[in-house]
C-alpha cells in the first residue's frame, strides 16, 4: 500500500461516526438529615458508576463545609470560591478522584446560592459559556436540611436520590425534604436507599414507613426503592484512611450494597429533561 492509499484510508477512518455519547444524566443526593452516611455513598456510587463506564462529575454543592474531597483525602488547590471570586475558571477548578472521576470541589465558608450578590452569579453564568465536561452523570452531593440552595439542587437536577437510614429522626427529615419539594415545588419523583441497616428486611421496614407516610398525607408522588448498604465496619475504616470504601475494602458488605445500588440506578429510566450542563447550572442559578 502506497503512501497516498494509506492517507486515503486513515482520512476515512477519521470520517467514521463515533459512538452516540451518552446523554447526560443529573443526580442529587440528599437527606434532609446529617449523619447519614450521604458523602460516603456519593463517592462510592460514582466510583462504583465510573466502573460501569459512565464518566462521572461529582459536585460537592455543601457549599459551607467542603466534605468530598476530605473522605477522599484529597487538597484541592483550588475550589469554587475561586470561581466566585473570578480568579479561576470551573474547569481549573476541577480535580481528578480515585477512577477518573471528576470533582468539583467546595469551600468551607462561602455562601450559599441564595445569598450569593448578582455579580456572583454573573461569573457563574459566564463560566457556563465556556464550561465543557466529557462527563454523562453528575452526582451532586447536596448539604444536610432543607435550605434553599438544598432545594435548588434538588429542583434543577433530574433524578433525587433521599439517603435514609432506620433512626426515626433520618426518616422523619427525610419525610420533610420530600414534603416541602412536593407541596411547595411540585416535584413528585424520588428514590430511596437505605444505609446502615443489618439486612433488607430492616430496610423495607424503612421504605415501608416512609412511602406510607408519604402516601397517606402527600399522595400522587413515587418514591422508588433503589436498595440498602448494611452496617459494615469497613465504612468508618475507609473514612479513617480517607479513601473510597470500593477502593480499600472492595469485597466489603457496603462495596457490594453500593454496587447493586449502582446498577439499580442504571436500570431506572432517566427523567426527561435538557441533556446540557450549562442547562442545569443556568436553571440552578437562574431559580436562586
Amino acid at each position: 500500500m502506497d503512501q497516498a492509499q494509506s492517507l486515503r484510508r486513515l482520512a476515512a477512518q477519521r470520517r467514521l461516526p463515533k459512538a452516540p455519547a451518552l446523554p447526560l444524566r443529573t443526580l442529587t443526593v440528599t437527606s434532609g438529615k446529617g449523619g447519614v452516611g450521604k458523602t460516603s455513598v456519593v463517592v462510592n456510587l460514582g466510583l462504583a458508576l465510573a466502573r460501569l463506564g459512565r464518566k462521572v462529575l461529582i459536585i460537592d454543592a455543601d457549599l459551607g463545609l467542603a466534605n468530598v474531597d476530605v473522605v477522599l483525602g484529597l487538597n484541592p488547590a483550588y475550589t469554587i470560591g475561586d470561581v466566585l471570586n473570578g480568579s479561576k475558571t470551573i474547569q481549573e477548578v476541577l480535580v481528578e478522584g480515585p477512577g477518573g472521576i471528576q470533582i468539583l470541589p467546595a469551600a468551607s465558608g462561602v455562601s450559599e446560592l441564595s445569598n450569593l450578590s448578582s455579580d456572583e452569579k454573573l461569573l457563574i453564568l459566564q463560566e457556563l459559556d465556556s464550561f465543557e465536561t466529557l462527563a454523562d452523570l453528575v452526582i451532586i452531593d447536596t448539604a444536610a436540611g432543607i435550605s434553599d440552595t438544598v432545594l435548588y439542587f434538588n429542583l434543577a437536577a433530574q433524578d433525587r436520590l433521599v439517603v435514609a437510614t432506620g433512626e426515626p429522626t433520618s426518616l422523619t427529615d427525610a419525610y420533610a425534604l420530600i414534603k416541602v419539594l412536593y407541596t411547595q415545588h411540585q416535584e413528585r419523583r424520588f428514590k430511596l436507599v437505605v444505609n446502615n441497616v443489618k439486612n433488607e428486611a430492616e430496610a423495607k421496614a424503612v421504605y415501608r414507613k416512609l412511602s406510607m407516610a408519604a402516601d397517606h398525607f402527600l399522595g400522587g408522588l413515587s418514591i422508588d426503592y433503589l436498595g440498602f448498604i448494611p452496617s459494615d465496619p469497613a465504612v468508618s475504616k475507609a473514612v479513617i484512611q480517607q479513601r473510597a470504601l470500593l477502593e480499600a475494602f472492595p469485597n466489603s458488605l457496603a462495596a457490594r450494597g453500593i454496587e447493586q445500588l449502582a446498577k439499580a440506578f442504571l436500570r431506572t429510566p432517566m427523567d426527561q429533561g435538557d441533556g446540557n450542563i450549562k442547562f442545569f447550572w443556568r436553571r440552578l442559578v437562574e431559580m436562586s
